[in-house]
């Protein structure tokens, strides 16, 4: 445990945390918790601290409870926000806090977006779906339930937020660590969300955070509250109807959102069969809106966008492992251009790009995502010669690039999430050993993917 400063009265904020962390400004509060903003000098990084009033009457159970708090910021998902630390401050003996620190996410909540903007369109409810769902799933998985979605405990990441909207679950784990009873389960801001079964009274489970997910994302869709209404209102509501669904809603999105606000938990589906069905919803609304050749899409591409996104790489910078493989492949194979790239549902987004300046390509003018779409090498002896890539933006930039091949990254279950491709200046016919060769490079590829992901998961059982 450890004790913050003196404070010059009561209720003001600490001033340093754990001899390390500088507390600022209050950046939200709650009916348990209050948010600061605060500092981080040894890692030069700003952070969130939330602060909480612990509920022990022992030494022995406030010791417990700072272990549970320790290891829930050992969890680490991409869907969750990053705990860096946890702990006790015990300054004041009559009044223990357990203390959080977390990343401090450049954006807004979900509940902030909806009010100050507009409901999410089905594709960003798709994206966001599918975020949410692996992240409680981990959560899950590691033996805690949430107990308190909302939508102010979705953040939202400020980047592309108009489109691919990314989305992360906030306090994961808070009910195990502070007790149920100090989760406010009957008030009047976490009512709205709870399900059927604990408004009977009943435990939480975790088709319970499953029910509670639904309806946040279903407001996200038509920026109503499902059941709004004092508390009363609210519980009688959901024990005695379904949600609304707006009647525009896609049937696939409309079934899934269904499903999981059923009344009785065994008849919502499990998570993994969520996030899968919300990778169906976004396939559907991108194709209807013309956006992508239904030609493109594999036969199983909810699947495969699934293993994409458990990569978490789409969201990031170009990447020096990636640069390195791109120019062994330009060596090897004697080439001016390699690329390595990962195919999203519309778009082919270049990792690495050794002898071209693109970063993203539309799915339906790529070249290099052709081997996605047939899971197997693609050779083409003079690009320039052939309409069918007239309108790539690569060839147009350069038309010198005529000679062409791409394997595809496929990942150990057999998904193709991307392709290693490159161009020669020549009319040029790769063989079976080049491909080869260009086919164990990519390899190396998928590897260096499984090893972060593998590590990551680590990470938490550490």
């Amino acid at each position: 445990m450890t004790n913050l400063p003196p404070r010059s009265g009561p209720g003001d904020p600490p001033q340093l945390l754990a001899g390390r962390y500088v507390i600022g400004e209050v950046i939200g509060s709650g009916g348990r918790a209050v948010v600061y903003g605060a500092s981080d000098p040894a890692l030069q990084r700003e952070v969130a601290v939330k602060v909480f009033r612990a509920k022990a009457s022992t030494t022995a159970e406030l010791r417990l409870q700072e272990a549970e708090a320790r290891l829930i910021a050992g969890m680490n998902h991409y869907a969750l926000t990053t705990l860096f630390d946890a702990g006790v401050d015990n300054s004041d003996p009559s009044n223990p806090r357990i203390y959080l620190v977390m990343e401090r996410i450049p954006g807004v909540d979900l509940k902030r977006h909806v009010e100050a903007h507009a409901p999410l369109s089905s594709e960003q409810v798709a994206y966001l779906g599918f975020d949410l769902a692996e992240g409680l799933q981990y959560v899950h998985e590691h033996g805690f339930l949430h107990r308190d979605i909302k939508p102010a405990n979705v953040l939202l990441a400020d980047r592309r937020i108009t489109t691919r909207i990314r989305g992360k679950l906030a306090d994961f784990g808070i009910a195990s660590v502070i007790g149920i009873q100090e989760m406010g389960a009957t008030t009047t801001g976490t009512a709205a969300y709870i399900s059927p079964e604990q408004a009977r009274g009943e435990p939480p489970t975790t088709a319970s955070d499953i029910y509670s997910l639904g309806l946040v994302l279903l407001e996200s869709l038509s920026g109503q509250v499902a059941f709004p209404g004092d508390i009363h209102q609210t519980v009688a509501a959901r024990l005695r109807d379904d949600p609304w669904i707006p009647p525009e809603t896609s049937s696939v999105l409309r079934s899934i959102l269904r499903r999981m606000t059923a009344r009785r938990p065994d008849e919502r589906p499990g998570l993994d069969e969520v996030a899968l069905e919300f990778q169906r919803s976004l396939v559907q609304d991108i194709v209807d809106s013309g956006r992508v050749d239904r030609e493109q899409i594999t036969e199983n591409e909810h699947r495969r966008l699934a293993a994409v996104r458990r990569y978490n790489i789409l969201d990031t910078p170009p990447d020096e492992a990636f640069d390195r493989i791109t120019h062994l492949a330009g060596r090897l194979l004697d080439v001016p251009v390699a690329l390595l790239s990962i195919v999203d549902t519309d778009r082919e987004w270049f990792k690495s790009s050794r002898g071209a300046d693109i970063s993203e390509v539309d799915r339906n003018v790529a070249i290099c995502s052709i081997s996605v779409t047939q899971g197997i090498p693609f050779v083409v002896p003079d690009v320039q010669a052939d309409p069918a890539f007239r309108l790539n933006p690569l060839l147009q930039q350069d038309r010198s690039l005529h000679g062409f091949a791409s394997v595809p990254l496929v990942t150990a279950d057999g998904y193709v999430i991307g392709t290693l491709c490159v161009f020669d200046r020549e009319v040029r016919l790769f063989g079976p050993t080049e491909l080869d060769d260009l086919g164990q490079l990519a390899a190396v590829a998928v590897r260096e993917l499984d090893l972060r992901l593998a590590s990551r998961r680590a990470a938490f059982d550490r």
